[in-house]
């Protein structure tokens, strides 16, 4: 029998390979684990985490406006980017460090280091040009930026990455881009005061959310002074003397910002990690090819996480690592369930929705009733806000079970995260309407919905 330095060996420190890791060592398996940047990976260091404190932040330019209508006399306000940068920095610190803390309290052997594969059990790590044996071998590098290295001035426009990290906060900012990433800082930053232009070469911002709440949500945006260009992408970015920036768009429009911003998604980050010399399939998009354990073709070796490219989400790589934990080390063979996962975008106002949209349950089901309410929260009542919320449930008229749930509104996300319980568990809007409403809250419109707004049939909304 060959006797190998590892029984598991993980190739990044993101939030899948940490916890596969430490889980693994645990149950004293020997396990090592290398990272190249920071342990916590995109979430912790440039995402999730951060852009959430950002979020906050952004929100108080708002809160102060709001505050004279419950009586509050809020002074001059002032905000301080270089504060707020630091005090970031001070929290992801700490977050990595519970990473590396509860890794080394488990066993596991910490390299800090990119490491690449020679074959289907030995890995280089770079750093030392030390060759490591492990049994089994996890990759959990997750993704990057997705660069557009055609455009012309690409090296003057920053990213995701370099927006957590800048030196100033800039005056005006033109953010290309749809999606998650791009919604959320054109709202950060148009809440911390920054001009803001959002462009998006599709017809509307975030492609396969429910289409009410992404055409309320633009609608809203704009209304608070984002500007949003669709149907057009940037084509030219230069420095101009005054050293700002001026854009030339698809549609012949001419912009000058302080800042490009570029939010096109991510993609698998797989490049240079020694695949080929493994083995290991990957697709034409570079992601990693798994099945429903999360093996690739080579069968010791599995992939969790935004490398494979299917559901980029922190707790998607969590629940695959956990899965693959107990395939390999508890004898108990556990596909990931991709089914029902809640989501947030965290706008302003924010969504919250699990389950499938109006237009993607109209193609699978035969016909739908759809219960919506659009209203103003009670929150904006008194401070004069005339934002509305949407909640929105789509059910499948055979059975009435509840297939899809949509929020947009205050906290929006943490109501997405009770539903996917209700929905996950298979619920009927009979359930729903079983259900007392705790009042007076927004999420009582969720179980007092009683008549369908309209339904769906063939794909047509009927009246």
């Amino acid at each position: 029998m060959t006797e190998f330095d590892y029984d598991f060996f993980v190739i990044g420190g993101g939030s899948g390979g940490v916890r596969a890791a430490r889980v693994a060592a645990s149950l004293g398996k020997r396990v090592g684990i290398a990272e190249e940047y920071r342990y916590g990976g995109t979430c912790v260091i440039r995402g999730c985490v951060p852009k959430k404190l950002f979020v906050y932040a952004s929100h108080f330019s708002e809160e102060f406006e709001d505050a004279a209508g419950f009586g509050w006399r809020v002074g001059e306000s002032h905000f301080d980017w270089q504060t707020l940068i630091a005090n970031k920095d001070r929290e992801v610190a700490r977050l990595e460090g519970l990473y590396r803390k509860g890794l080394s309290n488990a066993g596991a052997e910490i390299f800090d280091s990119r490491a690449e594969l020679v074959d289907e059990h030995r890995i280089r790590i770079i750093s030392s040009n030390q060759i490591v044996t492990a049994d089994k071998i996890l990759i959990a590098v997750g993704g990057r930026v997705n660069s557009v290295d055609k455009l012309e001035g690409q090296e003057l426009t920053i990213s995701s990455n370099e927006a957590f990290h800048l030196e100033n906060l800039p005056k005006s900012i033109l953010i290309a881009g749809g999606g998650y990433i791009a919604v959320e800082f054109a709202n950060i930053f148009h809440g911390l005061g920054v001009e803001t232009t959002l462009i998006y070469r599709g017809p509307e911002i975030l492609k396969n959310f429910d289409m009410d709440l992404r055409r309320t949500l633009h609608r809203t945006m704009e209304e608070k002074g984002i500007r949003i260009l669709c149907h057009e992408v940037i084509t030219k970015v230069v420095r101009s003397a005054d050293a700002r920036l001026d854009v030339t768009t698809s549609g012949g429009k001419n912009l000058k910002v302080d800042q490009v911003m570029m939010a096109l998604g991510r993609i698998p980050n797989t490049s240079g990690l020694g695949l080929e010399n493994a083995g290991v399939g990957t697709n034409e998009n570079g992601a990693v090819v798994v099945d429903d354990y999360m093996r690739t073709n080579v069968e010791n070796i599995f992939a969790v996480g935004d490398v494979t490219d299917r559901i980029q989400l922190t707790p998607v790589a969590i629940h695959e690592a956990m899965c693959v934990v107990e395939t390999l080390f508890k004898d108990n063979p556990t596909k990931a369930d991709h089914e029902m996962i809640a989501t947030a975008v965290f706008s302003q106002p924010e969504i919250g929705t699990v389950g499938l949209s109006e237009d993607a349950a109209a193609r699978k089901y035969d016909e739908l009733e759809v219960y919506s309410a659009t209203f103003r929260p009670m929150r904006h009542t008194l401070s004069g806000r005339q934002e509305k919320m949407i909640t929105k449930l789509v059910v499948n008229a055979a059975d009435r079970r509840v297939v899809g749930a949509h929020i947009l509104g205050p906290d929006a996300g943490e109501m997405a995260q009770l539903l996917a319980i209700a929905l996950k568990a298979g619920c009927t809007k009979d359930d729903f309407d079983r259900t007392m409403a705790v009042h007076p809250t927004a999420a009582e419109e969720l179980v007092t919905m009683y008549q369908p707004s309209f339904r769906v049939k063939d794909g047509v909304r009927v009246e």
